[in-house]
């Protein structure tokens, strides 16, 4: 088990992986957000197996999104997923544990929409179906980084860019499977898998105490199955990182160290065994 709120570090690469050996990576983006969320995380990824990204905009269910990448998705892979990509990882693993050899879930929660939550989607998914989706974007961007980027025009304007990219009719269908999503608390303790559990510090949408119940629930688990003799001899590596300086977009705030912890983290499974 790590837990860290982590300085950025002194960036060096992992060693070269053997190829063969390499399990492939899924990425499942967040709402509204293009390939470009994980493109400064692509280089160290690829470093350790081949990187594909989920499609998530076809469905409005977080059950046929799930299916419908599983359908692509490789045998066995890595899965990785960010704000709605986490909701939809913990479905994956509900329909298909044993294709998941490890996972990460960034800036996300296991718990259900809120009624506040639900009230705020309702209201921005009217503005999009007004033909406002920049507006609705927009209006959510200062809680979706930290204070320090409120600013940062580059940041906004690719994270507009990413929500164009998306289209009105995909949105909204991502923000209909987020409100409906299930509460996947009562599932945590079923995963088996290792896991990395990551959160910016200041993460407004999905506050840092969400990634630790995650966290939590994953080490009772463990726990459990190792009282009852049916855990592994070892307990799966879990890792929990709370990214300092850093809101929720962490792949685009955090860059470097994003890909830092990510590369430590795979190349720990890769020692593992």
């Amino acid at each position: 088990m790590t837990t860290s709120t982590i300085p950025v570090p002194s960036l060096a690469p992992s060693p070269a992986l053997p190829p063969a050996s390499a399990l492939p990576i899924l990425l499942v983006p967040g709402l509204a957000c293009s390939p470009a969320l994980f493109a400064p995380q692509l280089p160290t990824l690829w470093r350790h197996g081949p990187v594909t990204l989920a499609q998530t905009t076809a469905h409005d269910s977080m059950a046929e999104m799930a299916r419908a990448i599983l359908r692509d998705a490789p045998p066995r892979f890595v899965l990785m997923g960010l704000s709605m990509g986490g909701y939809i990882a913990f479905e994956i693993l509900r329909q298909a544990p044993d294709r998941v050899a490890a996972l990460a879930i960034l800036d996300s929660s296991a718990r259900a929409d809120s009624e506040e939550a639900r009230a705020l989607r309702l209201r921005v998914m009217e503005l999009a179906r007004q033909d406002k989706l920049a507006l609705a974007i927009e209006l959510n961007f200062p809680r979706s980084v930290h204070a320090s980027r409120a600013d940062d025009e580059a940041l906004r304007a690719l994270v507009q860019a990413m929500a164009q990219d998306t289209g009105v009719a995909a949105y909204l269908r991502q923000q209909t499977a987020i409100m409906q999503r299930c509460d996947s608390r009562p599932s945590l303790a079923q995963i088996r898998c290792p896991s990395l559990v990551l959160v910016g510090a200041e993460d407004q949408l999905t506050p840092p105490a969400l990634a630790e119940e995650i966290h939590a629930a994953l080490l009772a688990g463990d726990q459990a199955r190792q009282a009852s003799g049916r855990g592994a001899a070892a307990a799966p590596l879990r890792q929990l990182h709370i990214v300092a300086q850093c809101g929720h977009l962490s792949t685009l705030e955090q860059p470097a160290l994003v890909a830092h912890i990510l590369d430590r983290w795979l190349l720990a499974l890769r020692r593992q065994g």
